[in-house]
């Protein structure tokens, strides 16, 4: 339970609501809005990428939710992989994670600044500029979360409600006034279908990346047991009907010459609306991103400290205010974020987008898949259809992992490995205080 300054009791602030706007909310940021460009060279069969994981998020959030009901810590994965596998385990997890929200931050940023550009051409001249407005937004948004939780809570929910709009608003255009002509060739690049689906599950996964969101706060949520599993499940129900019609809209409404180098998708698609219509979406798009990137402040500051609690990291990620803001780890995840903005600077925002949610999406899905096996691990053949879905959710994490490529599996090992050092040397500072 939580104290303020003073020692007394706080009451936990998120209920159901909040708790789902924290899954939504992250889920449905960037990644809805500038997939349909990403995808499109890979043609059609997206869309199979697209079922595949929704199936397999789906049965993430089902997993998520079983292991949340068993527990009250803040944590999430570290919680689940501590109980099951040991310190260790919980603590790479831990960090694992915590690196996928520092680079979800910056690419969220990113496409903050990139849809801003469209409707400020002065801000989207260079990509020095871009940087410079994601900078002003993960700053802002720190701000609002070191002021207390519910502060970024109440952010979290009112921008989840207001995002949900311009989605709408273009998938009704999209089948009034688009025209499945400009639906992308089924399979242009000549893709196996493995390597098609390993691909696409991968860039799509990054739009499903922030169901775990709830449980990573499990500390300030009211009754968790029975909240956090009933809000991720119904969340990640939600944006997967959201998603593949947002998806299927914007490519039957922009053709695919202009949608595999469009920045600003979904104020392309939404130009049949005449002269207003690209406004209004890249204002819905805006408030998106920027409710996207809250949800990752706020837990770039929540899992950090329930790992210090602990004494696997540094005490001072411990610190919180008089609104139970965890300030330092809010700040050193933020200035992280930040120094990452300088991939933007050399390279197109697709393209520094696609990197960033690769890497992302991959230091996100190992804790899923050692969730997949701490619950393996705890009903065994006590509960074969959860031993099951458990299996199926491990088996889906793994196939997207080995669509990341090269390039993003090493840089993810290398990432991992750096987290070691941190925790040794937290060990040795338990070991002189005891």
């Amino acid at each position: 339970m939580n104290t303020d300054g003073e020692g007394q009791v706080e009451k936990p602030k998120l209920g159901f609501w909040k708790c789902w706007a924290l899954s939504v909310g992250i889920m449905i940021g960037s990644g809805v809005f500038l997939l349909p460009a990403v995808l499109a060279p890979f043609g059609s069969i997206s869309f199979l990428g697209w079922l595949v994981t929704s199936f397999g998020a789906i049965a993430i959030a089902l997993i998520l939710g079983r292991l949340a009901s068993r527990t009250r810590r803040s944590g999430g994965f570290y919680v689940y992989s501590q109980e099951a596998f040991g310190d260790l385990s919980g603590f790479m997890m831990a960090w694992g994670y915590w690196v996928a929200i520092i680079f979800a931050i910056t690419a969220i940023s990113t496409a903050f600044a990139g849809y801003l550009g469209s409707v400020i051409p002065a801000l989207g001249g260079s990509n020095l500029v871009k940087s410079g407005v994601a900078a002003a937004l993960i700053w802002t948004l720190t701000a609002i979360n070191i002021r207390s939780v519910n502060s970024g809570a109440w952010f979290q929910l009112v921008t989840t409600i207001l995002k949900l709009l311009p989605l709408i608003v273009i998938i009704g255009l999209g089948f009034v006034a688009g025209t499945p002509d400009n639906i992308p060739p089924y399979n242009p690049q000549d893709l196996s279908l493995f390597g098609a689906l390993s691909a696409t599950a991968l860039l799509t996964m990054w739009a499903f990346i922030g169901l775990e969101a709830g449980v990573v706060a499990a500390g300030e949520v009211k009754n968790p047991e029975k909240t956090i599993p009933r809000a991720i499940v119904f969340g990640t129900l939600t944006v997967t009907l959201v998603y593949i019609l947002a998806t299927a809209a914007v490519m039957m409404l922009v053709p695919v010459e202009v949608l595999a180098k469009s920045e600003a998708p979904f104020v392309d698609a939404a130009r049949k609306l005449g002269s207003w219509g690209p406004g209004l979406i890249a204002f819905g798009a805006l408030v998106s991103t920027a409710g996207s990137a809250n949800g990752n402040v706020l837990l770039g500051g929540q899992m950090p400290m329930a790992v210090a609690i602990d004494g696997m990291a540094p005490k001072f990620l411990a610190r919180r205010n008089k609104g139970q803001a965890p300030v330092s780890a809010l700040i050193i995840s933020s200035i992280l974020a930040t120094l990452l903005l300088g991939f933007n600077l050399n390279d197109s925002l697709i393209g520094a987008f696609t990197f960033l949610v690769s890497m992302s999406t991959l230091c996100t899905l190992l804790p899923y898949a050692f969730s997949a096996l701490a619950e393996m691990k705890h009903s065994g053949r006590r509960s074969p259809l959860w031993t099951s879905l458990a299996i199926l959710a491990l088996a889906y994490t793994c196939m997207a992992m080995l669509g990341s490529g090269v390039k993003v599996l090493l840089w993810g090992i290398v990432l991992l490995c750096a987290g070691l050092p941190v925790y040794w040397y937290s060990q040795r500072q338990n070991q002189k205080v005891a």
